[in-house]
């Protein structure tokens, strides 16, 4: 029952949803149908990184959430990976991880029971806030020779 609540809060209409202030961009969810689990996607505006999408996906207990932060490094792998190390320190409830082909994503999850709105805010939130602080100076480092000198 907790998963069909969470469900529910998922695909209130858009008018219904909590909006963090910060998160002016888009707010767009939409069920992906067809999936093994039950996933939507939340499509944000972001200031460093233009555009990008939270996952979130729901089982009978964990609500997990996730987003692709960008490819592997170029160059500079050793720091580009310890930049990645010293920032998961600052994350409170999700971490940085390497997905398929060295991919670096931004994920964590929650016991089913906790997603209410607030908690759907906080989360979406804090991924907008931690991308915004992770981005540019990771693509700095592993992509270094594409911004010069």
């Amino acid at each position: 029952h907790l998963a069909a609540r969470a469900a529910q809060i998922l695909c209130a209409p858009a008018q219904e949803r909590p909006v963090s202030p910060m998160i002016g961009a888009v707010w767009k969810v939409e069920r992906e149908v067809g999936h093994q689990q039950r996933l939507w996607y939340v499509r944000l505006l972001g200031q460093e990184k233009d555009v990008w999408t939270a996952y979130w996906t729901i089982n009978r207990r964990r609500f997990r959430f996730e987003t692709f932060v960008m490819p592997a490094p170029e160059e500079n792998e050793q720091a580009f990976y310890e930049h990645l190390l010293m920032r998961n320190r600052e994350l409170t409830g999700m971490k940085l991880e390497i997905g398929d082909e060295h991919a670096i994503f931004l994920a964590g999850s929650l016991p089913i029971a906790a997603v209410n709105d607030a908690e759907l805010d906080r989360v979406l939130g804090s991924m907008w806030a931690y991308v915004e602080k992770v981005f540019r100076p990771a693509l700095r480092i592993g992509f270094a020779s594409r911004f010069g000198s």
